[in-house]
């Protein structure tokens, strides 16, 4: 036991490490293509004839003027392009993020 205070340990560096950046990137990766593929569905099958072919008008025979509705199929094609645009967003982000792996700040 001294009477001198030991020296701090290093202090780890503020960017994370390569392998969790490339985690990171790798689920935002995965992310965009998911988000694409379901808005892209979302996009096309209202509009398609097997539509019309489902349990719904079975089930809810009320609902099938509404399933039938161009208007509900406008909707749902309309978050298709929502879905669409995350993923381009997506993509877009991590396009523009340094290669280094620090994050810059959102303006």
């Amino acid at each position: 036991m001294s009477i001198t205070p030991h020296s701090a340990p290093p202090a780890e560096s503020a960017s994370p490490s390569r392998g969790k950046f490339w985690h990171h990137r790798v689920w935002a990766i995965c992310f965009a293509i998911f988000a694409l593929e379901i808005g892209l569905f979302l996009v096309v099958f209202p509009w398609m004839d097997s539509w019309d072919i489902n349990h719904v008008q079975r089930w809810f025979p009320r609902l099938q003027d509404l399933w039938e509705d161009r208007y509900l199929r406008g909707a749902v094609s309309g978050l298709g392009l929502v879905n669409v645009y995350i993923a381009c967003g997506e993509v877009i982000r991590l396009i523009r993020r340094p290669r280094d792996g620090h994050a810059q700040p959102l303006p």
